[in-house]
């Protein structure tokens, strides 16, 4: 019990100072980086499978609770899109993978987990529940988030003021995404316990992650028939932090030698994420009638809430990015690892 106060305090603790020096995902990779450094000095950090669990159900939980009515009568204007997209890094997620397994002695389940479009606080996660390395999974997240927020837009902005995309950028509608947020407690709790009780079931199913896919199921059924899902955002830091303990826990001394071998990888996750956005988004843009900083966004490999500030930043109005990354990362979550799951058990 006190080895396990201890790596949670450390965890927090460096956690909370990545997130104020405003490195992107920093309570988790705070944590990991905190409690891999004191596990691998005393190789007495413990972090119990527990945390994982609530960590798995707390985040499942968020990402429901993030998807509004709104985002769904908007969908069936901006269906085929979204589904070019998914195709698209479904695709790059299965030829990425394969590729870090062939070059890297990386298992083929911790590859494709490598190079999934997921989020940086969810994938590491559920990597571990299916038997991924996710302490290597995190890495390479966290280095497809930071290129995600930090160099992906500003390649966009530069792309678009090409001649070839002004002369047939369009003006469109903007359309203003609607949040609804009812902050009282008892939602909170009513949101905790739906997330709780999805999540074990989902759990006890035994399907690929299951513990996140049915939590999020729960919450995002309560949001979309009563609007009152509801979690505050320290909780999801809560998340974070059990989530990066867990991970940096189990890190010892021999993982950190092997980090060497993702220097490749991680330059063929960023190449094929950086062409995907390009041409996906090209092609987006042509087919679809959308304005080119939209479509290229909305290929990029970030989260919904970076999206909502960067796209801001580019001089993009319409909410549609957003919507587009809420969609991806639910489908993402819920049905890639499935996917993955299959093609590994056959494969063998």
């Amino acid at each position: 019990m006190e080895n396990f106060i201890i790596t949670l305090l450390i965890g927090s603790l460096v956690g909370v100072i990545f997130y104020k020096l405003k490195v992107p995902g920093g309570m988790m990779v705070g944590a990991v980086v905190g409690v891999s450094i004191f596990n691998i000095l005393t190789d007495i950090a413990y972090m119990p499978i527990e945390g994982r669990i609530v960590a798995q159900m707390i985040a499942g939980a968020f990402i429901g609770s993030g998807l509004e009515k709104s985002d769904l009568k908007r969908l069936k204007n901006i269906f085929k899109p979204i589904a070019t997209i998914l195709i698209a890094l479904l695709i790059l997620n299965l030829v990425v993978g394969f590729i870090i397994y062939y070059i890297s002695p990386m298992d083929l389940v911790t590859s494709f987990m490598c190079a999934i479009p997921g989020g940086m606080n969810d994938t590491p996660i559920i990597s571990g529940e299916m038997g991924a390395d996710s302490a290597k999974v995190a890495v390479m997240q966290f280095i497809r988030m930071v290129f995600g927020i930090g160099i992906f837009p500003s390649m966009i902005s530069k792309l678009s003021k090409l001649e070839q995309f002004k002369a047939d950028e369009l003006e469109n509608e903007s359309y203003e995404r609607k949040t609804i947020i009812d902050n009282n407690s008892k939602n909170l709790i009513l949101t905790l316990l739906l997330a709780i009780t999805f999540g074990t079931i989902g759990r006890l199913s035994g399907i690929p992650a299951g513990t996140l896919v049915f939590s999020m199921a729960g919450v995002i059924g309560l949001k979309l028939s009563t609007n009152r899902a509801y979690l505050p955002k320290w909780i999801r830091r809560l998340a974070q932090v059990l989530s990066g303990t867990y991970v940096g826990s189990g890190i010892v001394y021999n993982d950190l030698l092997e980090m060497k071998y993702l220097v490749g990888p991680a330059v063929v996750l960023i190449l094929g994420y950086g062409i995907t956005c390009i041409f996906v988004g090209t092609f987006i843009h042509k087919k679809f009638s959308i304005p080119i900083k939209d479509s290229m966004l909305a290929c990029t490999p970030a989260g919904a809430s970076d999206m909502a500030l960067i796209a801001a930043d580019i001089g993009v109005k319409s909410a549609d990015v957003i919507v587009i990354q809420v969609i991806r990362m639910v489908v993402v979550i819920s049905v890639f690892p499935q996917i993955i799951s299959i093609i590994a058990s056959l494969i063998g």
